[in-house]
């Protein structure tokens, strides 16, 4: 009955992406998808996704989730007014929003090991 759905946009639907608009978004999910799941662009990417499809306030029992994120992230990218170049300017805002939550909400990484702080 249900789709393979997530709660919020998935990183492995990315690629899936790539030719929903023209050759600037193809560019960016090629690139981006090629990245470690970890990485600040593929968070970006996901953020700015979660944004555009309104994953929030997706029901687990709605229409939408019952599709299932691929579908639903293809649509609301059809359904985009902006052209590309504004879709990159709000993956580019994404990016910002992710890199200065990391810079307030992530501790310093110790630089030196912690077996030389015991001897």
């Amino acid at each position: 009955m249900y789709a393979d759905n997530e709660l919020l946009f998935p990183a492995h639907v990315i690629l899936k992406l790539a030719h929903s608009r023209g050759e600037e978004w193809c560019a960016l999910v090629e690139r981006v998808s090629s990245l470690p799941e970890d990485s600040i662009e593929i968070l970006a990417f996901s953020l700015m996704m979660i944004r555009i499809d309104r994953c929030l306030t997706c029901e687990t029992d709605s229409y939408r989730a019952m599709r299932g994120c691929k579908a639903c992230s293809r649509q609301s990218l059809r359904r985009y007014k902006g052209s590309d170049l504004e879709l990159l300017s709000v993956y580019q805002q994404a990016l910002e929003d992710v890199q200065q939550y990391l810079e307030v909400r992530v501790p310093m990484v110790i630089e030196e090991p912690i077996s030389a702080r015991a001897a």
